[in-house]
């Protein structure tokens, strides 16, 4: 299976001079815990970095800093891991696994964003197809009941 067929491809964004504030209030508004922050060149979304609700706890509300003072560039993760739509899941959460990373930035061979991979999307994938491996069982045992007969 590949990264493009399970991730989000509506993925919400800002740019690294939207203040914090401003990206707290995108994540709230979108029902997210994240933002891919994006550099945008000739029409193009190229993500360069990632900004989480916990981010914004950690480094700006547990300081008493003030969010609409500071900018997303300011905070945000831009050591970023990125996935293509035909990578592996598989290899995906390796690399994921290796790194600490909950969220993948999905990009096209040009580098530009095209979706999202979290944790969440693949334990849901995980979870369909331990399901499907665990109907062989009775599958089988049907089988063989209407081969005895």
């Amino acid at each position: 299976m590949r990264v493009g067929e399970i991730c989000t491809v509506q993925t919400i964004y800002c740019t690294r001079d939207e203040t914090v504030q401003g990206a707290a209030l995108l994540m709230r508004s979108h029902h997210v815990g994240d933002l891919v922050v994006v550099d945008q060149r000739d029409g193009e979304k190229l993500p360069v970095g990632i900004i989480t609700d916990r981010d914004i706890v950690v480094s700006v509300i547990a300081l008493g800093l003030d969010p609409a003072s500071l900018l997303v560039g300011d905070i945000m993760s831009d050591d970023l891991l990125t996935a293509t739509a035909d990578d592996d899941v598989y290899e995906t959460i390796e690399r994921m696994r290796f790194r600490g990373i909950r969220r993948v930035p999905v990009v096209n061979n040009g580098g530009a964003l095209t979706g999202i991979v979290s944790v969440d999307d693949l334990l849901e994938f995980l979870a369909e197809e331990m399901g499907e491996l665990s109907r062989i069982s009775s599958h089988q045992q049907s089988h063989e009941k209407r081969a005895r007969q």
